[in-house]
């Protein structure tokens, strides 16, 4: 093992010569320089562990079927690595129909975020958004001046309800309600972020569901209903 381990150490060496060498070439022996070292590593790692496991004495069925296994697990990390987007694409429409308001995708355009919305059973589109680090479900309420909180939902926010003062009129689809006013640290949905933004909480029990409103709506650059779709552009 000892001699053996010299010998690719050697091999190794002769390798960042020739490298050194064709370096202005940019190939070796007809290999571009990059994949020529990639080569020399990886050949170097296979001779070290098939050495090892020769002499461990192992039957050689039983180190094939290692050497299986491992090469599975190698081969579907990489294969998730390389799909990674898709995948999170499927969670994403599986998340969205199991708990309702989650986007039902996530994705970048021209360098911006995206937050595909699917509307719920109820006929409107719901939101789940993140307040402070807080979950939070809304109902995407473009005739909502501001987003506005229910009381139970500010509270989970990190915002007392008891110390607040129910002052400010807001209007809702539903019509004029009222509301105190508080800054959040940051209000996300995706990948889009806001911070210290400015939303309002109901006085309790006048709200049934928080509404995500004009105010963080119209920070978008846009955003397109389609069907049943709507999309958030950052």
């Amino acid at each position: 093992m000892n001699r053996l381990f010299w010998i690719v150490m050697a091999a190794i060496g002769v390798a960042l010569v020739l490298l050194m060498l064709n370096n202005d070439a940019g190939s070796t022996f007809g290999i571009e320089n990059y994949d020529f070292s990639r080569l020399v590593w990886l050949g170097a790692i296979g001779l070290l562990v098939s050495a090892g496991l020769v002499r461990s004495g192992r039957p050689l069925g039983a180190m094939a079927r290692n050497l299986g296994t491992w090469a599975v697990i190698v081969l579907a990390l990489v294969a998730g690595y390389q799909y990674r987007y898709e995948l999170q694409d499927f969670a994403s429409r599986v998340t969205a129909g199991l708990v309702p308001g989650s986007p039902l995708a996530l994705g970048v355009e021209d360098g911006h975020a995206t937050v595909t919305l699917d509307k719920a059973d109820s006929g409107h589109f719901e939101a789940r958004i993140t307040i402070n680090g807080a979950p939070i479900r809304t109902v995407v309420d473009t005739g909502a001046t501001s987003t506005v909180l229910t009381a139970e939902d500010a509270q989970a926010a990190g915002f007392n309800p008891a110390a607040l003062s129910f002052t400010v009129p807001v209007s809702t689809a539903n019509g004029m309600a009222r509301a105190a006013s508080v800054r959040t640290d940051e209000l996300a949905i995706g990948g889009i972020v806001r911070k210290n933004m400015q939303v309002t909480v109901a006085a309790p029990g006048t709200l049934s569901q928080s509404l995500l409103g004009m105010n963080f709506i119209g920070s978008l650059s846009g955003f397109d209903v389609r069907g049943d779709r709507m999309i958030l552009r950052d």
